[in-house]
């Protein structure tokens, strides 16, 4: 069955007593149990039910069972939002003398994450160049907890080869986990690339025009014990797990997923295709174009589309400012992927409290525009971007 028919046809997991087609909402904190013994088993994983809506809850569920389909994942958990999706994965592998390796080319709350708020707990974080094998290869040891890395980096857009990062992690048994958001996990296979979880903010492709936060931890079942430490742990302790509504609102918007995002992706080929003509523009960013950098490992990992973001650089800060400004159609705003065009200022903003020699370590630019290609007619997407690029 085809990915788009099977993101319609995911059954639930009990009969609706109306039959309702879309996956009732069940917006109530508790459950009522049978008996006393299956209220324990309940409680203590015996039996796999609705105990509490902290914990798990039917309309969340089906969720999580519509991903598990769509990626053959071992198990899916839905969160709150990406970050809450990418703390969880982390903390159901870091402990306190443990490390990380990864990259400083992530985005702005990751790179916090990892550098301030685990630090504070005693991980460490080891950055390196992922395109350097033997980078990677020094940095990874026995304390490494995890090899965590963005498909496509955000707003560098940068292309790491998957096999090869999993070849040197998986030779000290140390789990890949991968922030998928930039491509739709329907357009790929993490698993056979060598990912063993990915995470996901669901709030970008997946919600359906920028309806609900989510996050999303798709988890290929390599090491098991991910599995517990997020269900019979982290989820209890934490209470990062999706709500009831957003976990409708993101079934709705899985369904129309791939429609929209062949749009999308169409648009942003399009326009990248385009802007790479207007002489105010000095560099146009996009792994689609055949003369971007990481054009052909992006076409081999990821296929043949190469997403919904792109950026463009202006001759300096002042003119990405003030492109910012005049633009009429393309809205001022953060988030990815909503049905309406974004763009963004990232080192003055997602980037903003950093100083200016981290941001140019990161290569986060002062002259760079990140742009969020929507649903609009590629013909006003351009002309905007062209009237506001104008001395």
């Amino acid at each position: 069955m085809e990915k788009q028919t099977i993101a319609t046809s995911t059954n639930y997991q009990k009969p609706d007593a109306y039959g309702a087609l879309s996956m009732p909402v069940y917006h109530c904190a508790s459950f009522e149990f049978g008996s006393a013994k299956n209220m324990s088993d309940v409680f203590c994983g015996r039996v796999l039910d609705p105990e509490y809506s902290r914990i798990m809850n039917p309309t969340v569920t089906f969720f999580e069972e519509r991903v598990k389909s769509l990626t053959d994942a071992s198990n899916v958990f839905a969160f709150n939002c990406g970050m809450a999706a990418i703390t969880n994965a982390i903390m159901a592998v870091a402990k306190a003398g443990t490390n990380i390796v990864t990259s400083n080319h992530l985005f702005g709350n990751t790179v916090s994450l990892f550098r301030n708020t685990l630090g504070n707990f005693g991980v460490e974080v080891r950055e390196v160049n992922l395109l350097e094998e033997e980078s990677v290869r020094n940095a990874v040891d026995e304390k490494t907890c995890a090899l965590f890395f963005e498909i496509i980096t955000n707003p560098q857009m940068e292309v790491a080869d998957v096999g090869m990062l999993a070849d040197v992690a998986h030779s000290h048994n140390v789990p890949v986990i991968a922030d998928t958001t930039l491509i739709p996990f329907t357009e790929f296979d993490g698993r056979s690339l060598g990912m063993d979880v990915q995470v996901v903010s669901s709030t970008k492709y997946v919600s359906g025009g920028a309806t609900s936060l989510g996050g999303l931890v798709i988890d290929y079942g390599t090491f098991p014990v991910f599995n517990r430490r997020i269900r019979y742990e982290l989820l209890f302790n934490l209470g990062g797990y999706m709500t009831p509504h957003a976990a409708y609102m993101q079934t709705v918007g899985l369904e129309s997923l791939d429609a929209r995002y062949r749009v999308q992706s169409s648009n942003a080929l399009e326009l990248a295709t385009r802007l790479q003509k207007v002489p105010q523009i000095k560099r146009v960013n996009y792994t689609g174009l055949p003369d971007n950098p990481f054009y052909e490992i992006a076409k081999r990992q990821y296929g043949n589309t190469s997403g919904a973001m792109l950026t463009i650089d202006l001759a300096d800060k002042a003119s990405a400012l003030r492109f910012i400004d005049r633009l009429k159609v393309i809205h001022r705003a953060s988030n990815l992927f909503d049905n309406r065009s974004l763009a963004i200022h990232t080192a003055s903003t997602i980037f903003g409290t950093f100083s200016g020699s981290q941001r140019r370590a990161m290569d986060v630019l002062d002259t760079t525009i990140r742009i969020s290609v929507g649903l609009e007619h590629v013909d006003d997407l351009y002309e905007d971007i062209v009237q506001a690029v104008q001395e």
